[in-house]
């Protein structure tokens, strides 16, 4: 699973694309910049990419594929998911309900079963253009109903099994039920979403220790904690989890903000590092909607952060000790 990820390895370590901006999470973005901002990203020696059918009503596999098309198809790795069908919806909608800014004459379905999985893999092999996908994952079981981890993995492992992927996981906000699956040696790789940044160390021993100790590969998302991190102050009226931050959330991300600046270092810039500082974490993938966010995300992946940094927010509180590397010299580069 390392190696795999490590194909998708750029220069400053494996920072892939997140593909739900490219479904128009939230806001809408044209074909035309999403086209530009996968081109930018691959021009900075991105080549991780995931994306998933939920993403937009599968809008964000359509314009990912389109722009990978022309690349060599050995240098780059895509992840999508599995676990939503997309189906048409009736009566339809003028909009999605679902948090993206798309047309709303589709919807998903739950189905974990191997036929709903083979189907869903086929349709988005058709959406990218591809032969394909290096890691397929199952979105959100806990979401469905008890037992679809597992009804999932099943049907990921006949794919496997197979040759038609060449990894396998769960791709989640929640840490329930995750160790039992790592310790079976149902996964081989787990992409996290919102447990596991400078705001939330939850995963740590529920999935991260066990990860670790079996092999199985953690990719982070949603470190930048769907907004409140992703400027050098936390900005009034930002995002945490999907949510408008509270105050406590807010105090605490200036807190680092406050300690991050002590050390020269832009709070953002410490968000991308802090998960790569676990053994367990192969990758972080991040959201990027516009050329200018990929030389951003990049710059601050090239960032050297002082291990006094990591040492000064245990100190205060602010993250668990067995998160970081403070045994590192002060001014070594602890990201790598």
């Amino acid at each position: 699973m390392a190696k795999l990820l490590d194909r998708g390895r750029s220069p400053y370590g494996v920072l892939g694309l997140g593909g739900a901006p490219l479904g128009n999470f939230a806001t809408a973005m044209s074909d035309e910049e999403a086209g530009r901002t996968v081109a930018r990203a691959w021009e900075r020696g991105i080549r991780y990419f995931d994306t998933a059918p939920h993403y937009g009503l599968g809008l964000s596999e359509r314009r990912l594929g389109a722009a990978l098309r022309d690349r060599p198809r050995s240098e780059f790795v895509v992840s999508t998911k599995v676990g939503r069908l997309i189906v048409p919806r009736h009566p339809p909608r003028t909009w999605d309900d679902d948090g993206f800014v798309v047309p709303g004459d589709l919807a998903r379905r739950w189905d974990f079963s191997p036929e709903g999985v083979e189907r869903s893999l086929s349709e988005s092999l058709d959406r990218l253009g591809l032969d394909a996908v290096d890691i397929l994952f199952a979105h959100d079981p806990d979401q469905a109903w008890d037992g679809a981890a597992r009804e999932a993995l099943a049907s990921l492992a006949r794919l496997r099994a197979a040759g038609v992927v060449s990894a396998i996981g769960i791709g989640t906000n929640s840490t329930d039920g995750l160790a039992p699956l790592i310790s079976e040696g149902l996964v081989d790789v787990i992409m996290l979403a919102n447990r596991y940044s400078l705001l939330d160390q939850e995963a740590l021993e529920t999935v991260l220790a066990p990860a670790h100790a079996a092999g199985v590969a953690v990719v982070a998302v949603g470190i930048f904690g769907t907004g409140l991190l992703a400027s050098t102050t936390p900005a009034p009226g930002a995002t945490y989890d999907y949510r408008p931050a509270d105050t406590a959330v807010r105090e605490r991300a200036g807190r680092i903000a406050s300690i991050c600046a002590d050390h020269g270092v832009e709070l953002p810039a410490a968000a991308l590092a802090f998960p790569l500082l676990h053994p367990a974490v192969a990758a972080v993938a991040v959201g990027m909607r516009s050329p200018s966010e990929v030389d951003e995300n990049v710059r601050r992946t090239g960032v050297d952060i002082p291990a006094g940094l990591w040492r000064d927010l245990v100190s205060a509180g602010l993250i668990p000790a067995g998160s970081s590397a403070p045994e590192q010299p002060d001014g070594a580069d602890s990201t790598s």
